[in-house]
C-alpha cells in the first residue's frame, strides 16, 4: 500500500474546516482539487469522512474519532521533514563525547566545561582518551568532537584549524641547558631526550630538522602523554620537546623550566574534527563554537 502524505495534510484540513471549500482555502488549492483529495481519502479509508447534511457537511463517527490523531501525526511528520533549528539551551539535555589530546583537555577542558555549564546545565561532557591507533569512532557517531594535531583525511570528516603553537623545550630547573652560553642546536642534540607519542614513536619532526643540520639526538624513551614525560624530566637531565601552548602553565606548576627551541620548525596545528552528519545539528554547532573559544582563550592560537 502506497501512502501519499499530501492526503494526511488534506484530511487534517477537511476535519478542521468541516468543508471542502474551507479546506481548499486553507491549503491554497482549488475546490475541485480538494474534492478529488477527499475522494482519494474515502477510497483509502473506506469511510465517507464528511457527509452532506443540508447545506453543511458533518464528519462521520470515524472522522471524529481520528481527528486528534491525524493532527498529531501531521505535526510529527512536519517535525521530521522540517525540523526546528531553534536551540533552547536552558532545556537541552545531551551528552557529548570528546576525544581530545590529553594536554588540550588539561589546558582548555575546564574553560569549555564552565562555558557549557553556564549556558546549558543539562549538557554533560565525556572526555575520553586518545587511542594509539586510528579509530572510526567519529564516523560511527561514538565521538562527537576531536581536538588534536591530526587533520583527518576521510572525505566525510570535517576538520577546522582552530590554532597553532610552536615547540619549546622543557627541562628541570638547573639543567645544564639552562646554564652558560647560548642554547644551540648542537647542545640540544647532545642531550638525552624523551619523546611524547601516544603511538610510541621514537622519532618526529624534530629529528628531521636535526638531520638537515647534520645532527642526531639520542632518544632514550617515549611517553604516551606530556604529563608522563614531565615526570621523567623532573628528577633527571632528560629533555622534553612539546607544544608551547599546552606546556607553560603546567611546567611552571611542576617546577620545570621552559626554553626556546633552537631549531626552525613549523608550528604544530590544532584541529577540531567532527563527522559531517553534525553539520546542521544546532546543538553540536553551539558546542563547536564554545570549543573554539576555549582553545583560543588558553592560547592554542
Amino acid at each position: 500500500m502506497q501512502l501519499d502524505l499530501n492526503l494526511l495534510t488534506a484530511l487534517d484540513a477537511l476535519l478542521e474546516e468541516g468543508s471542502v471549500a474551507g479546506a481548499a482555502a486553507r491549503l491554497h488549492v482549488t475546490a475541485p482539487a480538494m474534492s478529488r483529495s477527499l475522494g482519494r481519502i474515502r477510497h483509502t479509508t473506506g469511510d465517507q469522512i464528511l457527509v452532506r447534511t443540508g447545506r453543511t457537511m458533518t464528519p462521520t463517527p470515524y472522522a471524529i474519532a481520528v481527528r486528534a490523531q491525524v493532527h498529531e501525526l501531521l505535526h510529527q511528520v512536519q517535525g521530521v521533514l522540517a525540523p526546528s533549528r531553534e536551540l533552547d539551551l536552558a532545556t537541552l539535555e545531551r551528552t557529548f563525547t570528546l576525544r581530545w589530546h590529553d594536554s588540550l583537555v588539561a589546558l582548555s577542558g575546564p574553560a569549555l566545561l564552565a562555558a557549557v555549564r553556564g549556558q546549558a546545565p543539562g549538557v554533560r561532557l565525556r572526555f575520553v582518551a586518545e587511542s594509539s591507533v586510528d579509530t572510526p569512532q567519529l564516523r560511527r557517531g561514538e565521538v562527537d568532537l576531536e581536538a588534536n594535531a591530526n587533520r583527518p583525511g576521510a572525505p566525510d570528516i570535517r576538520a577546522e584549524s582552530v590554532g597553532e603553537t610552536g615547540l619549546v623545550i622543557v627541562v628541570r630547573r638547573g639543567h645544564p641547558l639552562t646554564l652558560g652560553g647560548a642554547l644551540t642546536a648542537q647542545r640540544y642534540a647532545a642531550a638525552e631526550h624523551v619523546t611524547v607519542s601516544r603511538r610510541g614513536n621514537l622519532a618526529n619532526a624534530v629529528d628531521d630538522a636535526l638531520a638537515r643540520l647534520g645532527l642526531r639526538r639520542q632518544v632514550v624513551a617515549t611517553a604516551p602523554t606530556e604529563a608522563a614525560a614531565f615526570a621523567f624530566a623532573r628528577d633527571s637531565d632528560l629533555v622534553i620537546s612539546v607544544p608551547e601552548a599546552t606546556t607553560r602553565s603546567v611546567a611552571a606548576g611542576l617546577g620545570l623550566a621552559v626554553l626556546p627551541m633552537p631549531l626552525e620548525l613549523p608550528s604544530a596545528p590544532v584541529y577540531l574534527s567532527w563527522h559531517q552528519r553534525y553539520d546542521t545539528d544546532t546543538a553540536h554547532a553551539w558546542l563547536r563554537g564554545l570549543a573554539r573559544d576555549a582553545l583560543a582563550l588558553c592560547g592554542a592560537s
